[in-house]
């Protein structure tokens, strides 16, 4: 894929001569929320991270919501938990800010924030794409 059509495809607002890496990351969040909350809250909550990534100078990317998965080791004595992840692009300072919004929250588990390589961001609009990427499951 052409650097100048991965350039439009994944960062539209951006000039075509300045360069993505001096003032944007590309991330990928994991959440966490407690199992209790109720369908409306876990959207809202969902909504209210989305809102924050968009408020701060951000761009949303991708959202999936996992729903309810069950945890590979208790946390705060709960089993399951409702994932949720987020793939979005960001000025390089916003992540410690989300950290802190993250760290406030008392529905939130666990969280991970990741700076994804070209690589990863390749991969990811592939697979959103339907482009086969070479690690799908072959049918039995």
């Amino acid at each position: 894929m052409a650097s100048t059509t991965l350039h439009a495809m994944l960062w539209p607002r951006m000039p075509a001569g300045e360069r993505i890496a001096d003032w944007v990351t590309w991330n990928e969040l994991m959440v966490i929320f407690t199992p209790v909350l109720s369908e409306e809250d876990y959207k809202a909550a969902q909504k209210k991270y989305a809102s924050f990534v968009k408020d701060n100078g951000g761009e949303i990317v991708h959202e999936n919501p996992w729903g309810l998965k069950s945890l590979a080791y208790p946390i705060q004595k709960k089993t399951t938990g409702l994932y949720w992840v987020l793939e979005y692009n960001a000025p390089s300072d916003f992540n410690e800010k989300l950290k802190i919004q993250i760290l406030r929250d008392e529905t939130v588990l666990r969280f991970m924030a990741t700076k994804l390589d070209k690589y990863a961001v390749e991969y990811n609009a592939k697979k959103r794409s339907g482009v086969p990427t070479g690690t799908e499951k072959v049918g039995a």
